[in-house]
């Protein structure tokens, strides 16, 4: 038995020599089938498949190496140590054990309670005021000759705005002077007292013919002194301001009512404000309204409601008020938006600076300090006073430790402890 095993154990042992000289021998084919084909192939495409050959071993003693950096690097277990407590209203308080706020940072300031006054928001325009501005219109027809103001020109009362040629002015003037003769001649002869009286009322009634015209009484006199009619009737500026629209081209005919020119006091200007149906009950007239204007932001223009429109207007669903508006430094342009905060009241609240809230989304929040190293951040109610300051209507109560400087910052940690 033994004989047959060790007979078994040479045969395989054979068998087994065998196949590994076959085997070698078909690895040595192949090595020499690859050498032979590396070789035959061109010179650029050796380089990039050694190139490649290499970025692979690289990649692979990488991955070796990270493998075994991983395996034998010990895990670090973090320690959960948020200190954010959120209570049911809505309200975060925070603890900072040990840390130290710098003073120069964030500062902290004590709410305080004043009255404050309650303001209505009102967006508007501004408007030239139309019981200063006059219209031009021709008082006889004929043809504009000359145009002495065009638009934007600065006029003063008496100044001439242009020229036309009217054969009603002359035929006015030409009157003037023949009832004006006849009562010199009739005055020399006291005979003729009752003449002399008929043609003074016709000669006052001439006179009257050219005021209604456009002519001014210094024309009337020029013309007596003179005794020689003018050929163009002069239309003059009857107030102080700037010629806003001129309507006439020269050499335009225009009959009677055409209108000239649109002449209007920058000086003098509306506030046309407009009050939504909610708030009507909260406005009457003699109210003070606070005007700012993008183009000065840091200036303020006040004026006071003389006018409350009967009527809603159907487009905007809003009610007219309208205030003067003194323009005396000549800032203001008509036709600017204007947005205005209407007083209608007053009110007790915590007036805090713009710095000390914190706005996410439409919400509001302020920071108080309720121990040395406790924090909280709640959400509060109020409206803006004057972009720099905002009043707390509601969440702030007197006495407390508000973060008026650096709150901004302080609720980046509280965003942190969310997370």
């Amino acid at each position: 038995m033994k004989h047959k095993l060790i007979a078994i154990y040479q045969r395989a042992l054979a068998e087994a020599h065998k196949l590994k000289h076959q085997f070698v021998a078909r690895i040595d084919a192949n090595t020499n089938n690859i050498h032979r084909s590396y070789w035959a192939l061109p010179p650029e495409t050796r380089a990039r498949l050694r190139l490649v050959i290499i970025c692979i071993s690289i990649l692979m003693l990488g991955i070796v190496i990270g493998l075994f950096v991983n395996v034998n690097r010990p895990v670090k277990l973090e320690k959960n140590d948020k200190s954010l407590k959120v209570e049911s209203s809505g309200a975060m308080e925070l603890k900072l054990p040990g840390l130290n706020l710098n003073p120069d940072v964030y500062v902290f300031t004590e709410a305080i309670k004043s009255d404050v006054p309650v303001e209505l928001a009102m967006p508007g325009r501004l408007t030239f005021n139309a019981e200063k501005s006059k219209v031009l219109s021709a008082r006889a027809a004929g043809r504009v000759e000359r145009i002495d103001a065009f638009d934007g020109a600065q006029v003063k009362v008496g100044s001439p705005v242009l020229e036309m040629y009217s054969p009603d002015f002359i035929s006015a003037q030409q009157e003037y002077l023949l009832s004006s003769k006849t009562t010199k001649i009739l005055e020399g002869n006291k005979a003729m007292g009752d003449l002399l009286s008929d043609s003074r009322i016709t000669q006052e009634a001439a006179a009257n013919r050219i005021r209604n015209l456009g002519a001014g009484d210094g024309d009337i006199h020029f013309l007596e002194k003179t005794g020689k009619t003018q050929t163009n009737l002069v239309v003059r500026s009857p107030i102080d301001g700037v010629v806003v629209k001129r309507a006439v081209e020269p050499g335009a005919f225009a009959n009677i009512g055409d209108v000239l020119a649109t002449l209007a006091d920058p000086k003098a200007l509306w506030f046309l404000g407009n009050v939504y149906e909610q708030d009507i009950a909260k406005i009457q007239k003699g109210q003070t309204i606070i005007l700012r204007t993008e183009a000065y932001p840091d200036k303020v223009f006040t004026a006071k409601t003389n006018f409350i429109a009967p009527t809603i207007d159907p487009d905007t669903r809003a009610l007219v008020i309208r205030c003067d508006v003194d323009n005396s430094d000549g800032l203001l342009r008509p036709d600017m938006f204007a947005s205005g905060k209407l007083q209608v009241g007053s009110s007790q609240a915590v007036v805090l600076p713009q710095t000390a809230i914190v706005r996410v989304r439409e919400m509001r929040y302020v920071i108080i300090r309720t121990a040395p190293d406790t924090f909280r951040r709640f959400v509060v109610k109020g409206f803006d006073l004057d972009g720099k300051q905002f009043a707390v209507t509601e969440g702030v109560e007197p006495g407390m430790q508000v973060l008026t400087d650096g709150a901004v910052l302080l609720n980046d940690r509280f965003a942190k402890q969310e997370e």
